[in-house]
């Protein structure tokens, strides 16, 4: 006799699982916890085989029945329904990790594990997350270029044309993963070059001239805020690192007594280790800085806590309170200042002054080469470099 909703409704369980049959093989399972569990039991290839269809109320009646008549077409045209399930299971979990979210959570995973930058990884997750709300769902092979260009013109028509750029190679750096991975055969971005407005590039705004930098400095050694954000100033006038480097220094890493500072490969953006010499006049600021931070791990903290660096806006927040605009001068732009005058003064060998700066060609042996050949000329460039920094900022012509 074939179920009723009000019949299912009323079963009751046992000790033991009974059945209850719908007729064409069809039937519910009442286990002896009272769960209700439809299941289908067919013949294939001479075997007595049993086909779990899901459980009620989930899968209503009609539903339960619909199940069935398929399984049954299927037999009829000689595929095992069982194995069917399992090959359609397979291609929804294969699917659902060929999303673009699947594929990038993988691709911002495998950098993680690469050790990437912290600055570099929160930036790609930030660009990934634009891209995420308008294909993040799609299965990563069927996005076309068409769909990407909706997120990036939606950045590009808030103006931010540089960030329309980032994005379009950031989503190409997924979809070349998925293509290493099988799971795309195309990068579609690459059509879509000419596609977005060229942002204007502008340079950090630096001094590159004797003059104008004398007044810098004459300004950061008179500046008055925090002896740790007065510090950082002047050894960014002194040793020119990336700003992010500095902020971020741990005392661990200064060794005073020889003069060195190791930049771990962690922090540097070349992710390589990158040793410093450190001029008398570094090493002096260091240790006073050091009797009133010394005992924190980091040489620079913030005002707020000891456990965190300065904040990533600290040092042009203080440039422009000297009265430096910033059209005028940026914390980075002290590297571009140090290379102009270092190149200009023609005592140093450029590749020398590429090495101090941690710029590094394609070319392995080159870079083998930066990391350990020049470290003499370097000592001796850094103490020039100081020297001429006292001379500028006492108005002394060199």
């Amino acid at each position: 006799m074939p179920l009723t909703d009000t019949l299912i409704r009323s079963l009751k369980p046992a000790r033991t699982p009974t059945k209850h049959s719908d007729g064409g093989g069809l039937h519910v399972l009442v286990s002896a916890q009272g769960s209700k569990l439809w299941r289908l039991a067919y013949r294939c290839d001479g075997k007595q085989k049993t086909l779990a269809l899901g459980a009620y109320p989930a899968v209503s009646l009609a539903d339960a029945r619909q199940k069935r008549d398929g399984a049954k077409k299927l037999l009829a045209s000689g595929v095992d329904p069982a194995q069917q399930a399992k090959t359609d299971k397979l291609h929804r979990l294969a699917s659902s990790a060929s999303t673009f979210d699947a594929v990038a959570d993988e691709f911002l995973a495998k950098m993680a594990r690469e050790s990437k930058a912290d600055a570099t990884l929160t930036k790609k997750r930030w660009l990934i997350g634009i891209a995420r709300a308008d294909l993040g769902s799609r299965p990563i092979a069927e996005i076309s270029a068409a769909e990407i260009l909706v997120p990036l013109r939606k950045v590009e028509g808030q103006g931010n044309y540089e960030t329309a750029r980032r994005l379009r190679a950031t989503i190409g750096q997924v979809f070349r993963y998925a293509i290493a991975t099988s799971r795309a055969s195309n990068d579609p971005t690459f059509g879509l070059k000419g596609a977005l407005i060229a942002p204007v590039v502008t340079h950090r705004a630096a001094f590159t001239d004797k003059a104008g930098f004398g007044g810098l400095l004459r300004a950061i050694w008179g500046y008055e805020g925090t002896p740790a954000t007065r510090a950082a100033l002047q050894l960014m006038a002194l040793l020119y690192p990336r700003p992010g480097e500095l902020r971020q220094a741990e005392w661990s890493e200064f060794d005073l007594d020889k003069g060195v500072w190791t930049i771990p490969a962690a922090r540097a953006k070349m992710r390589r280790e990158h040793r410093k010499p450190l001029p008398s006049q570094a090493v002096e600021i260091m240790r006073e800085l050091k009797s009133m931070t010394g005992h924190g791990r980091l040489a620079f903290p913030s005002v707020q806590s000891t456990l965190r660096p300065l904040s990533e806006n600290t040092l042009n927040s203080a440039l422009r309170r000297l009265g430096f605009t910033k059209g005028e001068v940026t914390a980075h732009g002290f590297r571009a200042t140090a290379s102009t005058l270092l190149n200009e003064s023609g005592k140093w060998l450029p590749d020398a002054v590429e090495a101090e700066l941690a710029h590094v060609g394609a070319d392995e042996v080159r870079r083998a080469y930066h990391r350990a050949a020049y470290w003499d000329e370097r000592v001796r460039m850094a103490g020039w470099w100081a020297t001429e920094i006292d001379a500028m900022r006492t108005s002394v012509t060199t």
